[in-house]
């Protein structure tokens, strides 16, 4: 027996559909600019939760389950894992749909970390506190 997986019950942080522009050689939708839709999405989380800026320092443990294809809809659902001092952990995983079809399957997944900066973009406390 298959077991059915559904994509979280939240909503997506960033929804987008995968255009031709963003092919690789073989046709499929390239992973560097999945990986881009990826740190949108945990940048996003970053941002809200520490009220301000905060850049990517490290990705860990991208996986690539499936290929994306142009015309896709392509939704990913990033997540607090972990909170330090002045970095963040988000998990994000990601989802895709034929657009003529109503089921989507997950394609990738890994985590972003994050480092909440100052205005000298300088790390500061993810809570704002000195």
């Amino acid at each position: 027996m298959t077991e059915v997986v559904q994509p979280p019950e939240t909503q997506p942080t960033i929804r987008v559909i995968a255009m031709p522009t963003d092919t690789n050689p073989a046709g499929d939708i390239f992973g560097g600019w999945l990986m881009s839709q990826m740190d949108l999405a945990a940048g996003t989380i970053a941002a809200r939760y520490s009220k301000g800026r905060a850049s990517t320092v490290f990705v860990d443990g991208i996986q690539f389950h499936k290929p994306v294809s142009v015309g896709d809809e392509v939704s990913l659902y990033a997540e607090m894992e972990k909170v330090g001092r002045t970095s963040m952990k988000i998990k994000v995983r990601v989802w895709s749909r034929a657009r003529h079809q109503e089921d989507s399957k997950p394609v990738t997944e890994g985590v972003f970390t994050f480092v909440a900066l100052d205005e000298n973009a300088r790390p500061r406390p993810v809570n704002g506190e000195a």
